[in-house]
This record gives C-alpha cells, structure tokens and sequence, in this order.
C-alpha cells in the first residue's frame, strides 16, 4: 500500500515537473491561447444561460462572441485615437520631464553631499531624442501611425488573431472539454477532484470578473479624477494605474509619481499636484472600502506580500505568461491549501488527545 502510493506521488511530481518544463520552453506561443481560454472562461456562464433558454449551444456562442467582439471593437475605436495623442504629447515634451526630472534630482543629492556631473543632463536629453524616441516611434506604429517590418506585423497580426479564434472554439466546447477531463480523472479521486474544481471554480469566477471590474473601475476613476485636474496625460497614466492596481499599491504608485511629475512640469504650481494627490487617494480609498471588498472579497485571500512575490516569480519563471497566470495559479493553490487544512483538522493526528489527558 505505502508502496502503491509512494508511485502515486512521483508520477504527480514528475507530471507537474514536466507540464511546468513545457510551460517554460512554450511560454512565447502560449499567451494567446491563455487569453483565448480566459475570454472563454469569463463568457461561459452568460453562453450556458442563453443556451438554456435558446435550446442551441452554437447560437448562444455566436451571440456572445459576436458582442465580445463588437465591445472589444468600439474600445478600440475609442481609445487608440485616444492613447495616440497622450504618445504624442509623451514623445513631444519628454525633454521637458527628464530636464525636471534631472534639476529636482541634482538639487536633492547637492543637499546631502552628492553632485551630479552637469553633462549628465544633456546625455539624458539625447538619449531621449535618439534612442527613445525611435522606441516611441515603434509604439505608435502599432497604434497605426507608421508601418513596420512586414514579418513583425504579420506575428502580430497572427497572434492577435489566434485569440478570438481560440475563444470562440473553447466556448463552444468548454462544456464538452470539462466533462472528457472529469471522465480521465481516476474513479476513487472523482469526488474530491470534483469538490476542488468547484470551489476552484467559485474562487476563478470571482477573480477574474472582480479583478476586471475593480481593474476598470480605478482606471476611470484615476483617468476621469486627472481630467478634471485638466492633466494632458490624464487618460494615459490613468489607464496605466489601473490595469496595473491587480499588485497591491502598484497602481497608486506609479500614478501618483507619473501623475506628479507631470502635473509639475505641464502647470508648475501646488494646486494641479493638490489635485493629483487627491485623485489617487480618493482611488485608493474606494478601491480599499468599496471595490475590493464588493467586487473581490476574499476571492483569493492572499495577503499583499504574497500576491507581489507571486507575480515577480511567475514573471521571472515564465516571463509575460508566468505574470498572467501568476494570481490564478496562486488562487488554485490556495484552494488546495484550504483542503489540507481541513483534512488535517479532521485527522487523527490533530483530534490525537495529548499524552497524559484521560481518555
């Protein structure tokens, strides 16, 4: 029996090797298979309800697919022309920011001691304008301002079509795909496996559709709160801090720094930076008081520390992918974690009395 066992546990060890080996060496073609598969995963349930209703699978794909498709199509309508401009203004007043940048910095180490050689400023200045700026150039050309390399459009193109192919295939057969994986599953782990995927379930749903909304939510709130303070770059550093607010504090972070230093050099007066510091704290304390605890809740339950440290060894494991999956793989472990800690408080080796109790 121990021994029967001891097989059972390297054949999962060396499994869970060999998938986490395969997931590195495939880590640069996989990331839209993963977006396709999370797309799918997001619109199931919207597909099974009118699938109940309509009577047809395929029909209810088709609807969800086509009004995926068309939601994704006018946020892009929006927005690219949108983020073009804020590149434009990046790109045109860069010289402006590292120039305030390099003064602030020389006066703040010049009063401790330490001096900054006056070169230094004008190397920063041309670098920008040669290196950064060619760099800017290759951004908005994806963006639609100027063409690129053939090939390297054509991989782009390629990998942005393989997503909303390989979601509207995975919608059609999630379902199907979810009952072949439950029949492989060995007859006396059924049970469990199936209590786990449940509740895996639960905590993924949660996740992903809490975390975008919370996500978007901030993004509006920081884009819109930096409008009104009248920030050129208002709907691009927004945007930023949101989908970056998934690392705890990151997005407050960042924005406010990035907000910051460009309220100062675009108004150079306190009220603009007034402004900017009230946006990103009234962001912070909705997202603290209101967004997380409605839309998320303990979803996952991971504490700050261990959802920075599991992003930073799944980017570092993995690269982009390894930073995709890094909060989902995490909340699936977690559910496994749950699972032991309640076997083992119904255990003999817990409910054990102490020596010298009675009985």
């Amino acid at each position: 029996m121990t021994t029967h066992r001891s097989r059972e546990l390297w054949f999962w060890l060396l499994f869970s090797a060999a998938l986490a080996l395969t997931i590195h060496l495939l880590a640069p073609i996989l990331t839209p298979f993963l977006v396709g598969i999370i797309l799918a995963y997001i619109g199931d349930p919207l597909v099974d309800r009118l699938e109940a209703r309509w009577r047809s699978r395929t029909v209810a794909v088709t609807a969800v697919f086509v009004a995926m498709t068309l939601l994704a199509g006018v946020a892009v309508m929006i927005f690219i022309p949108l983020l073009q401009q804020q590149i434009e203004t990046v790109v045109t007043r860069g010289p402006d920011y590292l120039t305030w940048l390099y003064d602030h910095l020389s006066h703040a180490l010049a009063e401790i001691g330490i001096a900054l050689p006056v070169p230094e400023r004008e190397e920063l200045i041309r670098l920008f304008q040669g290196k950064v700026l060619a760099d800017s150039g290759r951004v908005t050309t994806l963006l639609g301002l100027v063409s690129q390399s053939g090939m390297t459009l054509l991989g782009w193109l390629s990998t942005l079509m393989l997503i909303p192919v390989v979601t509207f295939y995975m919608l059609r057969d999630w379902d199907l795909l979810l009952e072949r994986l439950r029949r492989t599953v060995p007859r006396k782990y059924e049970k469990v496996v199936v209590q786990l995927a449940t509740e895996s379930d639960q905590v993924l749903s949660n996740f992903f559709r809490g975390q975008l909304m919370v996500m978007g939510l901030l993004g509006a709130i920081y884009a819109g709160g930096l409008m009104l303070v009248g920030l050129d770059l208002a709907l691009l550093i927004g945007m930023v801090a949101g989908v970056v607010s998934f690392v705890p504090y990151l997005g407050f972070i960042i924005g406010i720094l990035a907000a910051g230093i460009a309220a100062a050099v675009q108004f150079q007066e306190l009220l603009p930076l007034l402004g900017v510091v009230a946006v990103f704290t009234t962001g912070q304390l909705l997202e603290g008081m209101v967004l997380v605890p409605r839309l998320l809740g303990e979803s996952i339950g991971l504490h700050p520390v261990a959802v920075i440290f599991a992003i930073m060894a799944g980017g570092e494991l993995f690269g982009f992918l390894g930073v995709l999956l890094a909060l989902p793989v995490m909340a699936l472990v977690m559910v496994g974690v749950r699972h032991l800690h309640r076997s083992y408080l119904d255990s003999g080796l817990y409910l054990a009395p102490r020596e010298g109790d009675d009985g």
